[in-house]
């Protein structure tokens, strides 16, 4: 009878728990999206304080990964650190623009259209 009682308990438990959520599974271009979010997130300082006059440009392109990607949980909170890494780190070290700012833009640039061009080419259908 205890046996019967500890199932019946088992199985009132697990329905009441409602449906577990999945594992937020890493896909195999996390690391590149999270590269690309920081670098979104440097070049949103850099080209602020370089004068650029691009406003929210760089965030707006951060947003748009994340529409088009539509992480959630674990990923999406990896995507946004990234991008805040990015930022960070180049307000730590630059408050004005110099030589050594315009020369990172430049290479950001760089490994951000790389980055995307790898993507698209290897998992875009």
């Amino acid at each position: 009878m205890s046996t019967r009682f500890l199932a019946i308990f088992v199985l009132i438990l697990a329905c009441a728990c409602g449906p577990t959520r999945a594992q937020d599974v890493a896909a195999p271009f996390d690391a590149d999206l999270q590269r690309l979010a920081e670098i979104l997130g440097g070049l949103h300082y850099l080209r602020g304080i370089c004068g650029s006059n691009e406003g929210n440009k760089w965030r707006n392109e951060m947003q748009a990964l994340i529409d088009a990607e539509t992480p959630s949980g674990e990923r999406r909170t990896r995507m946004i650190a990234g991008f805040n890494r990015g930022y960070n780190g180049f307000q730590q070290t630059y408050r004005s623009c110099t030589p050594a700012a315009t020369v990172a833009i430049r290479r950001y640039i760089e490994e951000g259209s790389k980055i995307s061009r790898d993507l698209t080419a290897r998992y875009a259908n």
